[in-house]
């Protein structure tokens, strides 16, 4: 561990932060797992609190209702010791739309704890924590607001991103501020020099991105379900909005999704391998991301016949990701197989894709 960083989490806020990681994300608890600590502690806070703010976005209560509970929560940012209060109001408060571990955070009984980790936490990693989520939650705070971006049209009954840049603009701020969040407290923490820095702060939102259009993708029905298309009216009115009809998509307009995520990919591949190989738990981390997201587009371009249809639902299997922890444990310091497995995925999605003229 760096001699800068000397703050040590004590068993009771380690097992209470662990606890609701498995609770909120088990994936994200493995790839934060693979972390030394004290760091892994500041990305869990870090993650908890995105999960906070991301609670009241997902909550189907009215766009007003959900303004008053971020400027509770950015106040709470700014003065943690004020809690108590708030969140005895939020477990009064209905939850809509929220599972139930979800809607347990936003209450004192369950989330009281990770506002007392967050206030006791050093000046440093508490500055870059609430300035990043601060940014979220005031960006969160105006979707779906009229004449605010990212900017919702509504087409064919569903409520769509209106273009290209509102499409990366929401990626950036559900996923792109936590892309610098996360490498925000991994520079600070081991003093990365000013070179490797700017290395990967010009890369880690993309990675964030990446990870989100990914989902995106992977949850296009389930997201129509609910009346929402986060892929972009610009796009889907190319497709004479047909996959939004679950009625399938011309093959050239699938492929230029995929260069998309792909292209954001690539981005993601540069940044692993930006961090010294010294980092190697953050850089283990980013590789449980980056090689599911990988092999899950894989996945999503072989069953190309299937997208955006009724039967547009695909996950990898517990076999492949177990595979992809163990190619992650066995290159995580060698550059060379990154790079090549990176590039060897995303040439075979290429190349399936490309293999037929229609759906």
């Amino acid at each position: 561990m760096p001699d800068n960083h000397v703050f040590y989490f004590n068993v009771a806020q380690d097992s209470y932060l662990s606890a609701q990681m498995e609770k909120v994300s088990r994936s994200f608890a493995v790839v934060v797992s693979n972390v030394e600590q004290p760091l892994r502690s500041y990305l869990s806070i870090a993650y908890l609190l995105c999960r906070v703010a991301d609670n009241i976005e997902d909550c189907t209560n009215s766009l007003n209702w959900k303004k008053k509970r971020f400027s509770e929560f950015i106040d709470l940012l700014d003065n943690p010791s004020n809690a108590t209060g708030v969140l005895e109001y939020w477990e009064a408060e209905s939850w809509p739309g929220l599972t139930l571990d979800e809607a347990n955070l936003m209450g004192f009984s369950a989330g009281r704890d990770l506002w007392d980790i967050y206030a006791s936490i050093q000046r440093a990693e508490q500055e870059i924590i609430k300035r990043w989520i601060t940014v979220m939650a005031e960006r969160m705070s105006h979707i779906g607001e009229v004449g605010h971006h990212p900017l919702f049209i509504e087409q064919q009954g569903i409520h769509m991103l209106a273009s290209k840049n509102d499409y990366d603009d929401y990626c950036y701020i559900v996923a792109g501020t936590v892309g610098h969040m996360a490498t925000e407290l991994v520079i600070d923490y081991y003093n990365l020099n000013k070179e490797t820095s700017h290395e990967v702060l010009r890369t880690c939102e993309a990675c964030g991105r990446a990870l989100q259009k990914t989902n995106i993708l992977k949850d296009f029905v389930k997201d129509l379900a609910r009346g929402i298309s986060y892929l972009p009216d610009e796009w889907l009115s190319d497709a004479d909005y047909s996959p939004a009809r679950l009625e399938g998509a011309q093959l050239d307009w699938k492929q230029m999704l995929f260069e998309d995520i792909l292209n954001e990919l690539n981005t993601a591949t540069e940044y692993v391998l930006a961090l010294p190989k010294n980092v190697i738990g953050y850089r283990m981390a980013t590789l449980l991301c980056l090689l599911p997201a990988l092999q899950t587009n894989l996945l999503a371009a072989k069953q190309k016949d299937k997208l955006f249809t009724p039967n547009h639902q695909y996950k990898i299997s517990r076999l492949t990701l177990s595979k992809c922890m163990l190619d992650a444990r066995h290159m995580v310091q060698k550059d060379g197989q990154i790079r090549a497995y990176s590039q060897r995925v995303q040439t075979e999605v290429g190349k399936i894709l490309s293999n037929q003229r229609w759906v």
